[in-house]
């Protein structure tokens, strides 16, 4: 089975004025879609041209033979991942299951706002800043380029892109604005408790 794009939970302009049509454009249209291209090209006649994106991003990591492949197909995840992450009239603490969960392990939520911001303004470089499940308890952690958490035993919960990409259009190298607005305006807590309750 071929890997296909995606297409986004929301119209384009939909995010605007915090992220713009444009950067959403080019950040889908163009570099998730040659995340697709690049692993469909690099598994074609493999053994893994018909497994699932997440046994293939599983069966390459670690491995410096399939390290293309895994780049690729992680970014594949983690893209689709992120635009879930987000909706419009997102943003503002959450309600319900994940408010509790977040309240007992960070002890607030402007603790988890404050660890969250820290480690995507601290990823050095390319990469994300994710808030994961991890033996029954949340964590914030950031990864670098293409890792993604399910090789780290973790369960993706919600993701903030940091790589340039995702926000230089908007906010030129201002990513500590783009975090915070990704907090207060974007942030889709129903993604997010949705994945910490399946």
């Amino acid at each position: 089975m071929a890997i296909t794009l995606p297409t986004l939970p929301y119209e384009a302009h939909a995010l605007a004025p915090y992220i713009s049509a444009d950067t959403l454009g080019f950040h889908h249209g163009k570099h998730h879609q040659t995340y697709v291209t690049n692993v469909n090209n690099l598994i074609l006649g493999s053994d893994l041209s018909d497994a699932p994106l997440e046994e293939i991003i599983k069966s390459s990591a670690n491995k410096p033979e399939k390290a293309a492949i895994f780049n690729n197909a992680a970014q594949v995840w983690n893209h689709t991942f992120y635009w879930h992450s987000m909706k419009s009239g997102g943003g503002g603490a959450p309600s319900g299951a994940i408010a509790a969960k977040i309240n007992e392990d960070f002890g607030s939520y402007e603790a988890f706002v404050e660890a969250f911001k820290s480690a995507g303004a601290t990823q050095f470089g390319s990469g994300w800043a994710w808030l994961v499940l991890e033996n029954g308890t949340l964590k914030v952690t950031k990864t670098s380029n293409a890792d993604t958490p399910m090789v780290h035993a973790q369960k993706a919960l919600l993701t903030a892109d940091v790589w340039e990409h995702a926000y230089y259009l908007d906010y030129q190298n201002r990513r500590a604005d783009y975090l915070d607005i990704f907090l207060k305006h974007l942030v889709n807590w129903e993604f997010a408790q949705s994945n910490l309750l399946a």
